[in-house]
Formats: structure tokens, sequence, C-alpha cells
């Protein structure tokens, strides 16, 4: 001590400050299986989703599903990546305003409609009767209810991965992996490999905002498809399994208290530090 005073300590002076867990980067996919769309910020509902995530799914042949009594169905009712990797090479935006998807190939618009008309609809259904028939089981429907989302868990939930995860796939795998593989809500930064495991039952805070982790997400087969050449390249639940004993990869998250977030946000856990 000189004059009083606590010395400080040299060594942590020199450790650079440690960062807090922060969102990176804010997804929906307003069609399943369809094309992720950036978000910058976004206002969660308790109880919900994020807004028009999984609103609509396409048909792939009869499920049953009721618009008036809407219920969980399995993805395998859909069209999805997991079974149609060739969904990955078409281009899809979802205009909120006027509710139209938009699909794209090499730069050109193959097919566009308002997917709440039957007219619309009917423009959609036939891009895929036309173009993919050898892959359907039946007629193409568009499927929507209102609040409804076609996720994959019955509840609504909001998907979290954690990058510092897919930093350790890579290095599994020994190449990139692009986090689209695992089309989640929320990229968060800042955390170490597998850290979101130890978040289970807990609850997560940005800003307002307040996230009970529920469930780890279990990963199929869609994760194999690069989403940015719709190649099946990589075996991602096998390579998991091999190296973790389990085929896991994320988190499941219920809102719990609503309010807008952004990307740059940090998470905090709700007591009694950040995370």
């Amino acid at each position: 001590m000189r004059g009083g005073a606590p010395a400080g300590n040299p060594l942590r002076n020199r450790m650079p400050p440690v960062q807090p867990a922060q969102i990176a980067s804010i997804y929906r996919y307003p069609v399943k299986g369809l094309s992720p769309e950036p978000l910058p910020g976004v206002a969660l509902g308790v109880g919900q989703t994020l807004p028009a995530d999984r609103r609509y799914a396409i048909e792939n042949g009869p499920s049953g599903f009721d618009p008036a009594a809407p219920k969980f169905f399995p993805k395998a009712y859909f069209l999805m990546l997991m079974r149609d990797e060739w969904l990955a090479g078409l281009h899809t935006h979802f205009d909120d305003t006027g509710n139209v998807l938009t699909i794209s190939q090499n730069g050109s618009v193959s097919a566009r409609g308002d997917l709440e008309t039957a007219e619309g609809r009917i423009a959609i259904e036939r891009f895929f009767a036309d173009n993919y028939a050898a892959a359907l089981k039946g007629p193409p429907k568009i499927l929507s209810s209102t609040g409804f989302s076609f996720s994959d868990v019955a509840k609504k939930v909001v998907s979290i991965i954690n990058l510092g995860s897919i930093a350790a796939i890579e290095e599994f795998v020994g190449q990139p992996v692009h986090p689209l593989r695992f089309r989640a809500n929320l990229y968060v930064s800042g955390w170490p490999a597998w850290h979101e495991f130890e978040l289970l039952d807990q609850t997560l805070g940005i800003g307002p905002v307040r996230l009970k982790v529920v469930k780890r997400i279990v990963r199929c087969a869609a994760t194999n498809v690069d989403p940015e050449t719709a190649a099946r390249d990589l075996t991602i639940p096998h390579t998991l399994m091999r190296h973790l004993g389990h085929n896991e990869c994320g988190i499941y998250a219920e809102v719990i208290a609503g309010g807008s977030i952004a990307v740059g946000d940090t998470i905090a856990a709700q007591e009694p530090k950040l995370l």
C-alpha cells in the first residue's frame, strides 16, 4: 500500500475488459423453409414469437391443418430444408405492408403474390407446382392462421444461437460454418462455447425484455445445408453427436416481459451479473 491506498494489480490492469454478451444479429422467417430476413430491431410481445416469424408454411401434400382451429403439426407436412435443400436456392422477401412474398432466382423475380389473397396464394403455389413437382407429395398450398406460428415446437418461442458454439463446431469440422444454417432469431456474441446450455430455466434480460430459457434445440439435417449454395455439404447433427454425445445447439426462450430489442443490445442475467 502507498499512502493508505491499495496498489493496483499490474496484471489485471493489462488485461482487456471483459465484454458483455450482445445481440449480434436478429432474423425472422416469414415463410417456413424460405429466406431469413435480417432486422435491425424488433418489438417482442409476451408469449409471442418475433412478429411474422413462421407466419406462413407451404403444405406439401394434405396435412389436415385447419386455419379455424390451428394446432401444431410436425414440419414433415411442409416444405422444409431438412428434406428440401433446394429451397435455399430461392431468394425470398416478405413485405409486411402488403403481405407480398417475392421469390427471385438468379437475380430475376420468378413469382410474386399477396399471401392474404386467393390470387396471390395461387401465384406462389403455381410457382412451386410448376417448378418442383417431383419434390412434392401433393398440391402445394399456402397455410396461415391469425396469430399462429409454424414453429418446430408447439410453444411460441424465440430461438437463440451462441456464436461461440458455432466457432466450436467450425473447429470440429475444420471449415467455416455459416450461422444461418441454424435459422435462429437471435445470434449472440460474447458467450463461451456451449454457455447457452447453462442457462436452462434462467431468465435473460435485454433492456426491458425478459426471456425465460425453456429448452435446448435439437438439430436436424436442415443444418447440413449451406444457406448460400443450397449444397448439402456437412453432417452437423452427426458431428455434434460424435464430439459431444448429443445433437443439440442453441436454446428456445419464452418472452415473459415484452419490449423492444435491437442489434448491439447487451444480454444480461436478470440477477445478478452480466452473462
